[in-house]
Parts: C-alpha cells; structure tokens; sequence
C-alpha cells in the first residue's frame, strides 16, 4: 500500500500497512461501537472506518466531506479494541486518520480558527486557562447564566445543550496554586509519587484533584506535584492537531523526568490513556521516544495504582447504593477494569451494583459531546436510562469528562442521583 505524497509529513508513529491489515472484517466489534448500534451504517463501524482509512491510503478515496464527516463522527472510544480478536490498535488509526485531515482537508473558516484558538493558542497557556475560566465563572454566578437560560437565548442560538455541559467553575484559588507543592504521606511512607494535575481539571476540577492529594495522602503516599506541568495533549491528539500535542508531550516529559517518582498519578481516564501511549506521538529515531516510554512505565490511574498499593487508611461506613460507569479510555484505552471496582467494594457499607452495558460510551468523549451533540444526547439518554433502573443513589466513574456528561444527564432526565469520582468516595470514607 503506497500512500500519494504527502503536502506535509504528519509527526510521530505512522502505522503500517500491517496495522491496518490485523482488521480481518469479522464484525465482532460491531455491537461494541456506539455510534454502529445508534445508526446501523457500515461506514459508521470501526471496519468500515478502517476500510476507508485504507482507500485514503490508496488514493483510491479522497480525504473529502464524506470521509471527514465518519471520522469526526468516531467517538474514539476504542470499545472495538477491547472486542477485537485481532489486536487492532484502532485508536492509533483513528488519530492518524485526523492528522491526515487536519493536513489535506480545508475546513470551514470557523472550524479552523476554533481549533487553533482551543487547541494552540488555549489548552497549553495555563494563565489563559484560568482567564477563561474567571469569565465563565462569572457567566454562571452573576445571573446572566439564569438569564440567558429562561430568556431562551440559548436555544435560539442552539447552544442550549451544548451550554448544559459547562463545568461549574471552582472558587479561587485553582488549582495551578498547587503546582510545585508536595504533600507529605501520613504515617509511613509507602510511595513517593508526582500528580498530572490536568488543564481544566484544575479550574473545573479542583476539589476533585484535592481529594485525590487527600485519599493518597492518607494511605501513605508523598504526593509531588510537579511544577511546569501542562495539558497532557490529549484533545489535541485525538483530533489530529498532532504538532500541538507533540508540544506539550515535549514539555511534560521534560518536567516529569527532573525527579524520580514510583508512579506518575493521573484520575483523568482520558488524560491517562494518551500519558500512557505518548511514544506514539515521536518516531523511533527521535529522543522523545525513549523517554516517552520511561514515562509511561510509570504512569498509573490513580484507581489501578490504590488498588495494587492496597488502601491502608481506616474507612468509615458509608449507606449507600452505588453503580460503577466505566470510562472508555479507562477500560478500552487502559484495560483497567477491576480495579475502580475493587476499590469501591472496600468501602464499608456501600451495597455495588452493575451498571449493565456500562462498557457503551456515555457519549462524552473529549469534545465530542460539543462537536457532535445530537449523537452525544442520544447516548446519554440510553445510559441514564440503564442507570435509573440500577436504582442506585450514586453512580461513580473514573474520568472527568464523564463526571459532566453524567451530571448533565441526571439534570436533564431527573433521575436525582449523585455523580463521583472513585477517589471522591473514598475521600468521603476518610473522613
């Protein structure tokens, strides 16, 4: 398979014509990708996208509106991994595939500057990030948030659900006031470990990275947070803007290797899955390579790194039905799926219940529920659907970007149920 010239080479790894060659077309992942069960279109399956990947390949498709359109409309959710019996690494393909848009597709002028305002001139400017979220905070406390909602603004706009998925910015400080900070362990020290703090978990998620600091803390870690640190480069690496994700891949792999950690800490599912596979994003011959997979020797979820350290804090009883959503790219991206368990059936008290279909997206997926928000919905109807009949008081995950999409759906199909992270109930149990 000879691909045509490139205009531009596209950084990184760049798969083979056997990674594209392991998809036999069997068809076992058919039922396992959320967006063949909601549409039931060959072109919307994983082989069917792989197929395509391959005409483009060829030359024998051109990169245009149609092969744009099933491409954006991939979740990346890699639900057809965990199903393969092949091995496929879709997830490396689907990425590729965006890089070869982002360099031979034109998009519409919006587009183009949206992206490069969110995933160049945003994502990797801690200060901006907080500017931005300043505003949005104000946004949401000042009333103009109850304005813009009951005026009907926003529906007029069609930004009404899109505007429902916004994270209720932290009082200040953030949490960039916790970089360079280390916390020291309780009792005997057990590990010495470096916290990936995140970009908007740190102005959306503050309490959540505090009660990680607290649960890990308690249990007999010393938690560095390292200084200098940014986005991990996830978003940008899934919507092929790989130049920028290669920037920040740089940065961070350059911070985090001054100091010598057990483990490097994420409890961002999706954040973890791309720190994890950040030698993808560097060709063999370049030195980021190699220290990529030093890296990513030592980087763990938080959720599989408590559960192989084993909690040694006492816990208190906690009442409480609960069901368990697995995050994506920590089940399908990370093949982490005991462990968010076995953490939650240790805290006293806490009756587990099995969310079924739990391996189905929820339908946030990075951007996706901003870019793609009609298919978004749809999946989040089917999961809170599922969820109401766990008849569980709380449902738990892994991942913060499902933190809001979940949130969003206990809001909009009133179920009254209570949205967490793992490590949010453990905290709890501490104290």
């Amino acid at each position: 398979m000879t691909p045509p010239a490139p205009r531009a080479a596209i950084p990184g790894l760049v798969p083979a014509y056997e990674d594209y060659a392991h998809c036999t077309h069997c068809g076992l992942c058919l039922n396992h990708c959320p967006t063949y069960r909601l549409w039931k279109l060959e072109a919307d399956s994983p082989r069917g996208r792989i197929r395509q990947m391959i005409l483009v390949e060829q030359g024998e498709l051109a990169a245009g509106p149609i092969f744009v359109q099933h491409m954006d409309q991939c979740l990346d959710c890699r639900a057809c991994e965990t199903a393969c019996p092949a091995g496929v690494e879709y997830g490396k393909l689907i990425e590729y595939a965006r890089a070869r848009i982002a360099r031979d597709y034109p998009r519409p002028l919006f587009s183009r500057l949206a992206r490069d305002f969110v995933y160049r001139r945003l994502l990797p400017f801690p200060r901006r990030i907080a500017a931005a979220a300043r505003l949005t905070r104000f946004y949401q406390r000042s009333g103009l948030q109850w304005l813009a909602r009951r005026s009907g603004a926003l529906r007029l706009l069609g930004l009404a659900e899109r505007e429902r998925l916004l994270p209720r910015m932290d009082d200040d400080p953030f949490f960039f006031e916790r970089l360079g900070q280390i916390f020291p362990a309780q009792g005997t020290r057990r590990a010495r470990v470096a916290f990936f703090a995140g970009c908007v978990a740190q102005v959306g998620f503050a309490r959540l990275n505090e009660a990680t600091i607290r649960v890990l803390t308690a249990n007999g870690c010393e938690v560095v947070v390292p200084d200098g640190q940014l986005c991990c480069g996830a978003l940008a690496a899934h919507a092929g803007v790989r130049d920028a994700a290669r920037d920040l891949a740089r940065r961070n792999l350059a911070v985090f290797q001054k100091d010598s950690f057990d483990a490097i800490i994420t409890n961002a599912a999706g954040c973890g899955s791309t720190l994890k596979e950040y030698a993808q994003l560097f060709s063999t011959e370049e030195p980021e390579h190699a220290q990529a997979l030093a890296f990513q020797a030592r980087m763990r979820d938080v959720t599989e790194f408590l559960a192989t350290l084993g909690l040694s804090a006492p816990l208190k009883s906690l009442p409480l039905r609960v069901t368990y959503q697995d995050s994506c790219h920590l089940l399908h991206g990370q093949k982490v799926k005991d462990a968010p368990r076995q953490l939650l059936r240790a805290i006293p008290g806490v009756e587990f219940v099995e969310l079924p279909y739990t391996e189905i997206c929820c339908g946030s997926a990075g951007v996706y529920n901003v870019t793609q928000t009609e298919a978004s919905l749809e999946l989040l109807a089917e999961k809170m659907r599922h969820a109401a009949k766990t008849r569980a008081q709380a449902i738990v995950t892994a991942n913060p970007g499902c933190l809001l999409q979940l949130r969003a759906g206990v809001e909009m199909h009133k179920t009254g149920q209570e949205v967490l992270h793992v490590v949010e109930l453990l905290d709890r149990a501490l104290r």
